[in-house]
């Protein structure tokens, strides 16, 4: 099964009404991965924005410790001694130099490809990332007159949640033997070769100071950085040509350029290119990035994600290195929040994280047909889970004699949102939890259904007869007829009537204890108050916690994050459960909705999907632009609901 045609292509491109506009070029955030957790990435204007960009960002201890070694390459055209600087900067008050003016085309084909045009020649710019290696490679290509280019690599050689100035240690040595240049400007950080076939290298050994970064400054965060320098190497290029520069933690020669490129060509065709670039590998196995450029991996994002990354991708065996990744960390039957980074201890503060594997191996199953696996790898796991659930574990999580799980307390936030300001949770959702109940309704479903298939009769009658109370006591304390909706959390007497997406994902899951009337109200409710062109809103904008733009420093965003916030990944619940509630005038809206996300992931997304949108109109792209979740959830639905149609 496998997305239609239209929804994976046709492939992003920008012509010179974007790219020499960098009001829009600089909005336009692209992304290369290497499958281990690096990544390049900048805008299509060239000048970098945010402190996460880079041409080779490293996972130094993969799929971790991601360091910005090279920020950027200054590039300038000499044609008949006239000079054109083609890459962009910016600096306080001032863009210099300006070389978006002379950029008449982007397009991801597969790479990031930048097309430049000035003095009468033609400048085609490709690059990517090799995979499994820290490695970046630069190819030029020119046409029209012979011409020399100037090529000036800056370095940071930090952490990328961090800054570099010129008034840190630095070293400068540099050293050069048969066509590669090699530098370790700081301890800790690997060396870097950079590999050439120059005409000429010359030591330059200068810092470039005060480089700004825009959307740092938005996000309340230090905004300005020095970069280094520390040669130049110059070229002369003749009509048809190609020159290459291959930058990277291991050593190449560059005449392997060609051969790198003919590899990563071949290991991407026929693959869904935004999904590719959140599956990494960890040790053997699998994961999945939660989103670039800062965020790692989170077993949550992980398992929402999977069906439409792995399994709606045809990519079975990655989606059993993922399912074997998660469940080594099980412990007194959770998952972690967050897998640990090298050297860091797992963080087992979530209650939904754990249940979304459930769902995550019904989707297995339906796709793949492999029991064999499940009874193998994931029955006993599984199995211990609901134990723990049934007799307790950590943070108050437990299943109370009315079959509904309970879970953590005022101080606690346990759910998806998880955001805090001064330690406080700003969307307290303590107690019951709606979307917890319908996660923990369908892993007793799943549960009865694998133990029947398995023959293991006993375990089946045990898990319905869960299952069974479960559905009786959630129809009886979340239904709120004077709202025709769920309340979104239940906590003894109290009953929380903001109307929040989460209800939907009780309509999206393989098991559904919603009766149709209901659901079909339901999604009036959410359609009326939450749906935007580009997902659900996190809370309806008559509510008085309503915030509708995702805007200053960290204190101000992490108070909208969950409190009217649009979410994409929300429309995969949405629109599952529109088609499965409404029939086809579901599908109908589903299709518009989806044909709408297309176009804005092949212009301004940039082949990717972000991880929120204001609120208000017109509904701003924020946080992480390219998110693990947004992507898969749309993939999926595409997969599940439109494969083999045109109509997207």
């Amino acid at each position: 099964m496998g997305a239609p045609r239209s929804w994976r292509g046709p492939r992003v491109r920008f012509g010179k009404d974007i790219c020499s506009n960098p009001a829009e070029a600089l909005l336009r955030e692209w992304l290369e991965t290497n499958g281990i957790g690096g990544f390049a990435s900048s805008t299509v204007a060239g000048a970098n924005t945010r402190r996460y960009h880079g041409l080779l960002v490293a996972a130094t201890t993969p799929p971790s410790g991601r360091s910005v070694l090279l920020a950027k390459v200054e590039e300038t055209l000499v044609v008949d001694g006239e000079r054109f600087e083609l890459s962009t900067n910016l600096y306080p008050g001032v863009t210099h130099p300006a070389g978006y003016r002379f950029l008449t085309e982007f397009r991801l084909d597969p790479f990031p490809t930048f097309t430049f045009e000035a003095g009468g020649v033609t400048v085609v710019k490709r690059l990517f990332l090799v995979d499994g290696e820290s490695t970046l490679v630069i190819e030029y290509e020119t046409e029209g007159r012979q011409c020399e280019l100037e090529l000036r690599p800056l370095v940071a050689f930090r952490g990328y949640h961090e800054l570099m100035h010129s008034s840190q240690p630095w070293n400068g040595d540099a050293v050069e033997s048969d066509g590669c240049i090699t530098i370790e400007p700081r301890a800790g950080f690997p060396p870097l070769h950079f590999a050439h076939a120059a005409r000429r290298t010359s030591r330059a050994g200068n810092w470039y100071f005060n480089f700004e970064y825009p959307i740092e400054r938005e996000r309340g965060f230090d905004f300005h950085e020095d970069l280094y320098c520390p040669f130049m190497l110059e070229y002369r290029l003749t009509p048809g040509t190609a020159a290459a520069l291959i930058v990277s933690t291991e050593t190449h020669g560059v005449e392997h350029a060609q051969s790198l490129k003919a590899r990563e060509c071949a290991r991407r065709e026929g693959l869904s290119a935004a999904p590719d670039q959140f599956v990494v590998r960890r040790s053997g196995r699998y994961t999945i990035m939660a989103g670039y450029p800062w965020f790692g991996e989170w077993c949550r994002d992980t398992l929402i994600s999977l069906p439409g990354l792995t399994l709606a991708t045809e990519r079975f065996d990655v989606a059993r290195g993922i399912l074997m990744e998660c469940v080594q960390w099980l412990d007194q039957g959770m998952l972690p929040n967050r897998f640990p980074e090298t050297g860091s201890a797992p963080e087992y503060n979530t209650v939904d994280a754990t249940l979304w594997l459930f769902e995550a191996v019904r989707k297995f199953l339906d796709y793949t047909k492999d029991l064999a696996f499940v009874r193998e790898t994931l029955y006993a796991p599984l199995k211990d889970i609901i134990r723990w659930h049934t007799r307790g574990t950590r943070f108050g999580i437990v299943a109370e004699p009315d079959g509904l799980l309970r879970a953590g307390d005022a101080s606690t936030q346990l759910t998806w949102m998880d955001a805090r300001v001064n330690g406080q949770p700003v969307t307290p959702r303590q107690g019951k939890p709606v979307e917890i109940q319908a996660l923990w309704y369908n892993a007793l479903r799943v549960m009865a259904g694998v133990a029947d298939s398995l023959g293991e009769t006993a375990a089946q009658k045990q898990y319905e007869g869960m299952a069974n109370l479960t559905e009786a006591s959630f129809s009886s304390s979340f239904w709120n007829e004077g709202a025709g909706c769920l309340y979104d959390v239940v906590d003894g007497e109290r009953r929380d009537a903001s109307v929040r997406p989460n209800q939907v994902i009780a309509l999206s899951l393989g098991h559904c204890a919603i009766d149709p009337a209901h659901a079909r109200s339901l999604l009036r409710v959410v359609r009326e108050k939450l749906l935007t062109p580009f997902g659900l809103r996190t809370l309806t904008p008559d509510d008085p916690g309503y915030r509708g733009r995702y805007e200053g420093g960290p204190a101000e965003r992490d108070a909208a994050y969950h409190q009217g916030t649009v979410w994409p990944w929300l429309l995969g619940p949405y629109l599952t459960a529109q088609i499965r509630f409404n029939g086809e005038v579901g599908r109908q809206e589903a299709a518009r909705i989806v044909h709408g996300l297309r176009d804005f992931m092949h212009g301004r997304g940039t082949g990717q999907w972000p991880e929120i949108f204001d609120g208000d109109h017109p509904h701003q792209p924020r946080g992480c632009f390219a998110q693990a979740w947004s992507v898969a959830e749309l993939e999926r639905v595409a997969a599940e609901h439109f494969a083999g149609e045109d109509r997207l």
